[in-house]
């Protein structure tokens, strides 16, 4: 276990930025950009469809985005149980203190995260 790590402090942060997500997406349902696109050009103009589905499109990616995310912050909160916060599921060195300030969910520490942008 880190002696140079406030667990409680990262284990807050992570759980904010979950509940915050998780509401965020309650949210986001019911103005629910999902739903299939009008495909009658007489009702909806060619313009408008195209829109409506670049729209439908961000959405998406947003909505994948936001599970990856959320996959992260449990995969670390996880962690945090296991004792093993902090270290990198990768090569098992210590991750940096400052990196994990700016982003307490990250698993990788800055060579590993380095490497597999490579790929």
């Amino acid at each position: 276990m880190r002696k140079d790590l406030n667990f409680t402090a990262y284990k807050q942060r992570l759980e904010a930025r979950r509940a915050e997500i998780l509401r965020d997406r309650d949210r986001g349902q019911e103005t629910d950009n999902q739903s299939p696109v009008e495909l009658d050009q007489s009702r909806v103009g060619r313009l408008s469809r195209m829109d409506a589905m670049q729209q439908q499109a961000m959405a998406q990616a947003t909505t994948r985005r936001t599970e990856i995310e959320l996959q992260r912050i449990s995969k670390a909160l996880a962690r945090l149980l296991a004792d093993e916060y902090g270290y990198c599921v990768k090569c098992d060195e210590e991750i940096a203190a400052k990196r994990l300030q700016i982003d307490p969910a990250t698993l990788l520490c800055i060579d590993c995260a380095r490497s597999q942008e490579k790929i």
